[in-house]
């Protein structure tokens, strides 16, 4: 049955490292913001690792999207949740909420993590993704199917080893900095991705792929919606007019020279409509 703890468990250490799949779920604040969640594979000790009870990391290897990274730099943001299923053995799932850190790659903290756990990389990895564990939390997985692992795809990893051959080769269209630009500078909600992306978008002049379609599609770098704005603009409006208001019609203010003006100018107003008095919209008599 499920239990809740606030660091992992070191009987289940050994079973995290075993697993040869997990997914990453995270968020942007904003309200429309859309939720993402990747499947992550690879073996344990050289794609994901436990460092202590509290802190959970994984490589993150390039792909077309970054919503992760983008979420995870979102400023007050940083919320993450990581899953895991036994497809094997005995029914589990397994989740560890916490804030992410993104040390990206060719920063410090992403070398002295590579020398600190002992991480092989390989080309394309984009950066290492570090979780602050706040809390564990396990439940049966009764209805989770068997499934039996044949072997890791090789996809990804040949297709980033060739664009580094033909980089080093002496194409420059083939950087790394130049994809991440393209793909991963911006998240599909409009939030800054990658900062190499961002850095290598404006010195290569590289217009950002366009990851939504159709007419709510957020600009990059205003996730902020039109319909978010326009109901913004009017609280705002009917804020400023209820202030307005209580000043113009409260005796308390009646005195004051400018909101003694103000009560004249809405009296004549309401006066001046058929059947207007007053006592219509509250004035003091």
């Amino acid at each position: 049955m499920g239990a809740f703890f606030e660091t992992i468990p070191d009987s289940l250490i050994k079973w995290i490292l075993a697993q040869k799949v997990f997914w990453v779920s995270t968020a942007p604040l904003s309200a429309n913001g859309h939720v993402n969640v990747s499947p992550k594979g690879g073996e344990g000790g050289q794609f994901f690792g436990i460092p202590d009870t509290r802190t959970f990391w994984y490589q993150d290897l390039t792909g077309s999207g970054n919503e992760t990274i983008s979420h995870l730099v979102e400023p007050s943001n940083g919320r993450i949740t990581v899953l895991f299923n036994a497809f094997q053995g005995p029914a589990r799932i397994m989740r560890l909420w916490g804030k992410g850190r993104v040390l990206e790659n060719g920063t410090q903290e992403f070398a002295d993590m590579v020398e600190r756990e002992n991480i092989t990389c390989i080309p394309g990895t984009r950066s290492i993704i570090v979780v602050d564990i706040h809390q564990v939390g396990t439940s049966c997985g009764f209805s989770v199917p068997f499934y039996d692992f044949k072997e890791y795809r090789t996809t990804l990893n040949e297709f980033f080893e060739k664009k580094e051959k033909k980089f080093l080769e002496g194409n420059e269209k083939e950087s790394m900095d130049r994809y991440w630009a393209l793909k991963n500078a911006w998240s599909m909600d409009g939030l800054p991705g990658m900062q190499r992306g961002l850095v290598a978008g404006k010195k290569y002049s590289v217009e950002p792929l366009k990851k939504m379609v159709g007419p709510l599609a957020p600009k990059n770098g205003g996730h902020a919606t039109k319909a978010e704005l326009h109901a913004s603009y009017m609280v705002i409006a009917f804020l400023t007019l209820l202030v307005a208001l209580l000043a113009a019609t409260h005796p308390a203010f009646q005195f004051i020279p400018a909101q003694k003006r103000m009560q004249d100018i809405m009296l004549q107003a309401v006066t001046s409509v058929p059947g207007g008095s007053p006592s219509s919209v509250g004035l003091p008599d």
